[in-house]
């Protein structure tokens, strides 16, 4: 890890511990060791985005002794069958990767952040959240959505920015309304609303995340997820700065350069 990854993660780790961010953050001398252990077990899946956040939040979760299971796909990972020809042949591997995972991991959560795929009618939408929380309920586990952090629109996304607004409003009404099946952890008190903002710290495709906006989503939604499913997540100075820092997404995004 560079210099300067180092001294980035270096202001997460200050800023979370200082902001009581990762339980136990009261500044102990806490080992991974003495972690109090958990039952949890999250499958996380999403797009390209949430695979850039899994490094930081899975090291996150299993040093508070969460399992965790990495099942986000990039260019992809909608459950969202739209109406596009593109959107029915991912949603339709999302859900069939999903059930294989469901199968071997045995989930109790299942984490979808909302992907930047997840274009179609709001009905369509809501067809396919309600969808999941079926699924993941049936499978003894209970569904987490998280809202996709803030992108920079380009003529790609440009087309599909009603879609990719109305996706997270219709997930929320989808948790408030499965009776305790489903919870809505909003990610944009973290990250706002504006990817140009120093606040949603996106990389320089301003898409995705480098190691430090990682390392802050992670933060936060350890300490969310903890107080949803009663486990302590581990404070940040244990996991932060762990060899997850090294992975190659973030290379292959020049977070180093």
């Amino acid at each position: 890890m560079t210099t300067l990854a180092a001294f980035t993660l270096g202001v997460v780790l200050a800023g979370c511990t200082d902001q009581g961010t990762g339980a136990r953050a009261e500044g102990t001398s806490e080992t991974m060791n003495e972690v109090r252990g958990t039952d949890t077990k999250v499958l996380w899946v999403g797009d390209s985005i949430a695979g850039a956040e899994a490094p930081a939040v899975k090291a996150a979760l299993e040093a508070g002794g969460v399992r965790f299971e990495d099942a986000s796909s990039d260019g992809g990972g909608t459950v969202v069958a739209g109406s596009e020809k593109i959107t029915k042949m991912i949603a339709d591997d999302t859900w069939k990767r999903l059930a294989r995972s469901i199968e071997s991991l045995r989930p109790t959560v299942v984490a979808y952040q909302i992907t930047t795929y997840d274009w179609g009618s709001r009905e369509q939408q809501r067809m396919a959240y309600e969808k999941l929380v079926r699924t993941t309920k049936d499978a003894g586990a209970r569904t987490v959505f998280v809202p996709a952090p803030p992108v920079r629109v380009d003529d790609f996304y440009k087309q599909h920015t009603p879609q990719m607004r109305t996706a997270p409003r219709i997930a929320r009404e989808v948790a408030e309304d499965s009776g305790g099946a489903a919870v809505f952890l909003d990610s944009s008190r973290l990250w706002g609303t504006d990817a140009a903002a120093q606040k949603a710290q996106r990389a320089a495709d301003g898409i995705h995340n480098c190691q430090q906006g990682a390392a802050a989503f992670a933060a936060w939604f350890s300490t969310e997820l903890g107080e949803e499913e009663n486990f302590t997540p581990a404070a940040v100075n244990i996991w932060a700065k762990g060899s997850w820092t090294g992975d190659k997404r973030y290379a292959n995004l020049k977070c180093d350069s």
